[in-house]
């Protein structure tokens, strides 16, 4: 007895400390079995106290009346599968005749209290069927990104979801992007994450760091063009927009339209042209917009009308021509001059950090997810790195992006610095390295492309 005893005082004192320690192993040896049986015991109970249950058919109460037997029960919703992640559990319900995907989605909040869980998203898989996702533990106070995660071209990793799934920024499906927040809310983070992953791919890394280049000049390597003021922003965008010219004309000469041309050969972006065709696509960051849309002079006037008005001429013509934007800033109104809501209204993304005021969120999320607002205003100052994203479709998430260091960033740049393509529209712009820091790194040859 006492033997059994100290095995459960130890067994329950390493649950703790891993609870307290490391909630994700927690989770995958001691929480989900618990939350399981919790969930199954407590289901039918839950259901019914959530209002998420129906009467029992008419056939049924016919069939009770004329046997002289109990009256059914209301029916719940049906488990058609239930699977254990890493993060949490995925319920999948199968909705009974009458049933509304907007009654599940509207008790999230009291299944959490119910079941016990962190957190509970919902969605609809297809007609009648529900997928409840739970969280067992709150996956974004530290942020670890599952070691397999699918990156493909232009289509990275970027930060977890508070329900346990991956967040992925897909430049071919948003192409251009607003990312908002005050200092130290981990802006430079998301912009830091974002380079890296970008790095490892067969793509331009173009940059427009108005700070003196405090942020962008030490990942160089890396980029093919870099400004670090406006004027020199001004002919970098001006640059890129020759180049959208220039692939346009590509695409015109080759589609070659007819009435025997099948209608798979015909393209009206990059992607449909030919692999030695193609050019390589091209993603511009330009760290801090208001530098460019500020003004003390008429001089400077004129120069901010023409960047602001090549920034939406890119905004609004770049994606067939490979071209991407992710624009960041610490607000993003109409405060900064005229042309900025219209360059806000071909931003598809947006991803907002932690902002000082509720006006700075309305900015971002109030013309596409108005409940996006509150979430974005009540992020705490101890967690950086956190932002809500939401998309002009109106569906909006709470993510963190894992910490990732200057050092860190640069020296993913570093290694993949032989895959920096030289363009030649942007040949002017690309940042001389100085001989100390040749003499460091081994000399690489970039990557030409084809004429």
């Amino acid at each position: 007895m006492t033997g059994i005893l100290i095995t459960v005082v130890i067994v329950g004192g390493l649950a703790l400390l891993l609870k307290w320690r490391r909630p994700a192993w927690y989770w995958l040896t001691f929480g989900a079995v618990i939350a399981v049986v919790r969930l199954l015991l407590r289901y039918s109970s839950v259901m019914e106290a959530c209002g998420l249950t129906v009467p029992p058919s008419r056939l049924r109460m016919m069939a009770a009346r004329a046997t002289r037997t109990e009256v059914p029960s209301a029916r719940v919703p049906r488990i058609r599968r239930l699977r254990v992640t890493r993060t949490g559990i995925v319920l999948r319900l199968k909705l009974r005749p009458g049933q509304d995907v907007f009654d599940f989605a509207a008790s999230t909040d009291r299944l959490r209290h119910s079941f016990s869980m962190q957190g509970v998203t919902c969605r609809e898989v297809k007609a009648s069927v529900v997928e409840l996702r739970m969280t067992g533990y709150d996956v974004l106070k530290r942020v670890h990104m599952p070691a397999s995660t699918k990156a493909e071209t232009l289509r990275i990793p970027v930060s977890l979801c508070e329900d346990g799934s991956v967040h992925y920024r897909d430049y071919r499906q948003v192409p251009h992007e607003l990312n908002i927040g005050a200092n130290q809310s981990g802006k430079s983070v998301h912009q830091r994450k974002l380079v890296a992953e970008l790095a490892t791919q067969q793509v331009a890394l173009v940059g427009i760091d108005c700070k003196k280049g405090v942020e962008l000049y030490p990942l160089a390597r890396r980029f093919s063009a870099l400004a670090d003021n406006p004027d020199d922003a001004l002919g970098v965008l001006e640059a890129l927009i020759a180049r959208m010219h220039g692939i346009y004309d590509v695409i015109r000469s080759e589609q070659r339209i007819s009435s025997d041309v099948p209608d798979a050969e015909i393209t009206a972006d990059i992607w449909g042209l030919p692999e030695h065709l193609r050019p390589t696509p091209v993603v511009l960051l330009v760290d801090e917009v208001a530098e460019l849309a500020l003004y003390a002079g008429k001089a400077e006037e004129k120069r901010r009308d023409a960047i602001i008005t090549a920034l939406i001429r890119l905004a609004q013509l770049g994606r067939a021509a490979g071209i991407f934007m992710e624009v960041c800033g610490q607000r993003f109104g109409s405060d900064l001059g005229d042309g900025i809501t219209l360059l806000r209204s071909q931003l598809t993304g947006r991803v907002s950090h932690r902002v000082n005021d509720e006006g700075s969120a309305k900015m971002a999320f109030a013309d596409i997810a108005p409940d996006a607002v509150l979430a974005a205003v009540h992020i705490p100052t101890d967690r950086p790195g956190t932002s809500v994203i939401a998309e002009s479709s109106g569906g909006w998430a709470l993510t963190r992006t894992p910490h990732i260091t200057l050092r860190q960033a640069v020296n993913a740049c570093n290694r993949n610095a032989h895959l920096t393509p030289d363009l030649p529209e942007l040949s002017a712009y690309r940042p001389a390295l100085d001989l100390a820091q040749l003499k460091a790194a081994p000399a690489i040859e970039p990557v030409t492309e084809a004429a």
